[in-house]
């Protein structure tokens, strides 16, 4: 296994919008950051085509446009950006320790967390084939290219529900399928969606197919206790049923949540572990926006340079 001799002064792990903006920070303040892309280089945003929600795109820029624009402006600033996968970390004693692709060791004063999560997804194959055209994980970032129109949305917890409502504000119609004759939500979000009128909720269904061939055309769905069958015609899917923070090699080596989301003092990117740095959706279970991202990335990059300072 080889081994960089230099200790890097900040590594950071993962790319997408909260990596790539605390490596331009990190960069410009002198800190020379190495960055591993992880295997995703730019992360969620690589498998969105559309992203109007973002400032300074005021025509809208695709995700994968969008990623490669951070990246240039990050080496711009002298990050040197290594596309790798950082297999396993050890944070016991500094400088800490961190493997890539099982065969290279390196060693870093400090390390900026930026793995990102992953949505969890059916995983039909009509959800995989139309993803991006219609098919979407996020409802706030999609819902507004099908305002006025009917859609559906599948999932029974308070991320459904909360996007379920969001969705009843721009759209005509919302088709809410829960496979449960019960939803896991709190009773507030609950009492939302029951009592708003766009939203119809269809007990114990399971989504079989989703139809179409460039775009969603509609969604063929099963109620699992009659074996009836019916198609909704609708112009887009969205699922809500959860996501997945890709942070399984920090087991045992920092503090999470139960779900698996990196736990930071509040008000900053701190975990429990001194020099160790977590931002973007690694660790925000909440908001989950590209921009957000972005500025948790600002604010890993600064915490990060006054931990260096104080250190010299």
């Amino acid at each position: 296994m080889s081994q960089d001799t230099d200790t890097i002064k900040v590594l950071i792990v993962g790319s997408g919008p909260a990596g790539y903006t605390a490596a331009i920070y990190a960069s410009r303040a002198g800190l020379s950051p190495v960055m591993y892309t992880g295997i995703q280089p730019g992360g969620q945003l690589t498998i969105t085509n559309d992203v109007e929600n973002y400032p300074g795109y005021p025509e809208g820029v695709m995700g994968p446009q969008m990623m490669e624009d951070f990246r240039k402006q990050a080496e711009r600033f002298g990050t040197d950006v290594r596309y790798g996968v950082v297999t396993s970390v050890d944070f016991s004693q500094r400088p800490y320790v961190v493997e890539v692709d099982e065969s290279k060791t390196i060693k870093a004063e400090t390390v900026i967390i930026s793995t990102g999560a992953s949505a969890k997804w059916l995983g039909i194959e009509s959800e995989t084939r139309l993803n991006g055209k219609g098919v979407s994980a996020c409802a706030v970032c999609d819902g507004f290219f099908f305002r006025g129109k009917d859609v559906a949305i599948v999932g029974g917890g308070d991320t459904a529900c909360e996007e379920a409502s969001y969705l009843a504000n721009i759209c005509n119609k919302v088709y809410m399928l829960v496979r449960r004759d019960e939803l896991r939500a709190s009773q507030i979000m609950q009492k939302r969606v029951m009592n708003n009128a766009k939203i119809e909720i269809l007990w114990n269904h399971e989504t079989e197919e989703i139809l179409g061939e460039e775009e969603v055309s509609g969604v063929r769905v099963k109620n699992n206790q009659t074996g009836e069958e019916r198609v909704l015609d609708v112009a887009a899917f969205f699922v809500a049923i959860g996501h997945q923070p890709n942070t399984g090699i920090f087991s045992g080596q920092i503090d999470m949540d139960q779900n698996g989301y990196i736990q930071t003092l509040p008000g900053s990117t701190k975990t429990n572990v001194p020099g160790v740095f977590a931002c973007g959706d690694a660790q925000d279970h909440e908001y989950r926006q590209a921009v957000t991202a972005a500025g948790t990335g600002c604010m890993a990059a600064l915490d990060a340079e006054r931990y260096i300072s104080a250190l010299e």
